[in-house]
């Protein structure tokens, strides 16, 4: 018997209705509050500053991080004008409460001049990053230093790890949706050659992308060359880190989800009574569920979710988001290879996927705002940053995907009731052509016409698959169905590939936290005072001497001018005269003169020092001890 399908304006209205309270629930719970920077590290502050002057070297380099990292001793290299190590090469770790903070001392004597420093690491959540930033001593001058130009994790290799993520999520999706499809929407698929094919080649393809990944994971983290996809120490190394052991655990669990499909299209397809199979349909259930969770677990993990605010939560609820997408995508994948495949299906397995889909997207939305919100936080990230730019054209493919569902749900309500259509087509087919199927084509078996036989064979297969094609389209329901699940096919593809980019994007939260950090240490290096200290000697007796100098804030505009003079032996000393002038030589401005009043004893100043512009200064000092004997000593400083 027919069922009745329901009106199209009730269908229409329905799905209007589940799509508006998806997309509503999607958009407009996703910046609820804000909080502290979460996964991704980055580089939030260093010691010396990026683009500092400082008057003697320092003891160390120290840079700050927005989560925990891994390094090692060639972590963090510092770099002379002349290209040369200038640090021990060896890490300090200065951690404390909440601030993740490394550094690596200098050595002794280094001389003025532009230093670079190049670091890299892993931050928690398995992704490289690397950067490079450069401090002047005494005064800026050109440098040699060579950073590598390729961004780590870039490149050939990056392309090739890229890819072998995606097809991980995507051989994932196709086995544990396609499984989920056999067992809980159609059980007579586990014995359909095109349905097995699929999950086979979910497995097949998540684990070959697993194996790449665990190859690639050495050259994707330092060196960038392929040929380290093989070498045995680095192998050793990356089992040795969280994500080496995440991918460890993957491949196990991909040896316990291969038993599981063996039972399933080997003893499970071959049971006919129907007690028993009810019952292994339970325990292979459970069981695969155990196993899909474990493998989505190893995501979780290793990645975004294991990092940053609140981990506990948001690690079962990657899990419970990564199922929900499996269910959909790869059980929508199964029904379109069905549907033109194995045309054979039952319109109750179509509707009980149908309800399953509708389920899985509700916990998909769920899960997918509390992440967003973790990751973005705030309006100006989610369209300022690359990740929010990104996590918006997700949103919108899912209300694509959840508008081309409900077109998929109004054609599977009109659907027959009855199980084998191809039978009720066929006669349709024949009644329409006005002629039935032909008889077999036979050719003696008498080896004279084996070119005459191979040409009728291929003849009757053109046939055969013409007639199929006939039968498939004498069904107009699914002929609709077939169309619609192949556009959310379509989609899926698409938003499989942008959520994968966005595994690999800094989230919104981290990259906020550097932009502000970056202003904070651009402001402070403006703001830092000049420190200078230079010897002098006059020619004449007592003319020997140094001179220190303090601009203060050191920055374009009024500054405080600060002239201390001391003997050889670190004692206070006057002179009948000292003055000052700044050159900017690159703008063509100055000599700016400036003549201190003498405070003390050793001690000159001046006040509302105006230096008009940025840029690299020569700042100019002249002591006279006696009316003959003079000297100008000359410093170049940056300033704003």
């Amino acid at each position: 018997m027919t069922a009745t399908a329901p009106p199209l304006h009730t269908l229409t209205r329905r799905s209007l209705t589940r799509l508006l309270l998806v997309t509503v629930a999607l958009l407009g719970a996703l910046l609820a509050g804000a909080v502290p920077a979460s996964a991704h590290a980055a580089l939030t502050g260093s010691d010396p500053k990026d683009g500092a002057v400082v008057a003697t070297a320092p003891a160390q380099v120290s840079l700050t991080f927005s989560e925990g990292v891994a390094l090692d001793a060639n972590s963090i290299r510092v770099l002379d004008p002349t290209g040369k190590r200038s640090d021990t090469a060896e890490l300090v770790n200065l951690c404390s409460g909440d601030i993740v903070k490394y550094g690596v001392r200098l050595r002794t004597g280094l001389p003025n001049g532009t230093y670079t420093v190049a670091w890299q690491a892993i931050s928690a959540d398995s992704h490289p990053v690397s950067g490079a930033f450069t401090f002047s001593i005494g005064a800026p001058s050109a440098t040699a230093a060579v950073v590598p130009s390729q961004e780590v994790g870039g490149g050939l290799v990056g392309v090739l790890y890229g890819i072998a993520r995606y097809a991980a999520y995507a051989g994932f999706v196709l086995l544990t949706g396609g499984a989920a499809f056999v067992l809980a929407c159609w059980r007579r698929g586990a014995t359909v050659g095109p349905v097995q094919r699929v999950v086979v080649g979910g497995w097949l393809t998540m684990t070959a992308a697993t194996l790449a990944m665990l190859l690639l994971r050495t050259p994707y983290t330092g060196s960038g060359k392929l040929s380290d996809a093989f070498d045995l120490n680095g192998l050793r190394a990356v089992l040795e880190t969280k994500p080496g052991a995440a991918l460890i655990s993957r491949l196990l669990l991909l040896g316990a989800a291969a038993l599981f499909v063996s039972v399933l299209f080997g003893a499970y397809a071959k049971r006919e009574d129907e007690a028993e199979k009810k019952d292994l349909t339970f325990g292979l259930a459970i069981g695969g569920t155990v196993v899909a969770a474990g493998l989505a677990a190893t995501w979780a993990l290793a990645e975004h979710a294991s990092t940053g605010l609140q981990p506990g939560i948001a690690m079962p609820v990657d899990v419970l988001h990564l199922l929900a997408v499996a269910t959909w995508l790869g059980g929508l994948t199964t029904l379109l290879v069905v549907l033109f495949r194995a045309p054979g299906i039952e319109r109750a397995a179509v509707l009980r996927f149908s309800r399953i889909a509708f389920w899985s997207v509700a916990v998909l939305a769920a899960t997918g705002v509390y992440q967003s919100w973790r990751q973005v936080g705030t309006w100006s990230a989610l369209v300022d940053t690359a990740y929010g730019q990104l996590l918006l054209v997700k949103v919108g493919l899912v209300a694509v995907l959840v508008a081309t569902a409900s077109v998929s749900r109004r054609w599977t309500a009109r659907l027959s009731e009855h199980t084998a259509p191809e039978a009720e087509a066929a006669s349709i087919v024949e009644q329409r052509s006005g002629e039935a199927e032909p008889e077999p084509v036979t050719v003696p078996d008498d080896g004279k016409d084996t070119k005459r036989a191979a040409q009728l064979a291929r003849q009757q297969a053109a046939m055969s698959t013409a007639r199929e094609k006939r039968i498939r389209d004498a069904d107009p329901e699914r002929t609709g169905l077939r169309r619609t699940v192949l556009a959310e096919a379509g989609v899926a593809v698409v938003l499989l590939a942008v959520t994968t980019v966005l595994t690999q994007t800094e989230p919104a939260r981290t990259q906020q936290a550097v932009d502000r950090a970056k202003a904070g240490s651009q402001v402070a290096v403006a703001d830092r005072p000049v420190d200078i200290r230079l010897p002098f000697d006059t020619g004449g007796q007592n003319g020997k001497g140094t001179v220190e100098l303090t601009l203060d804030p050191g920055r374009t505009g009024a500054n405080d001018l600060h002239i201390y003079l001391q003997d050889p032996a670190g004692k206070p000393k006057d002179a009948p005269e000292v003055k000052v002038a700044f050159t900017l030589a690159a703008k063509s401005v100055g000599p700016l003169p400036v003549v201190p009043d003498h405070v003390t004893t050793g001690h000159w100043s001046a006040s509302g020092v105006q230096l008009p512009m940025a840029g690299d200064w020569q700042i100019s000092v002249t002591v006279r001890t006696s009316e003959i004997d003079e000297t100008t000593v000359d410093k170049n400083v940056k300033i704003g």
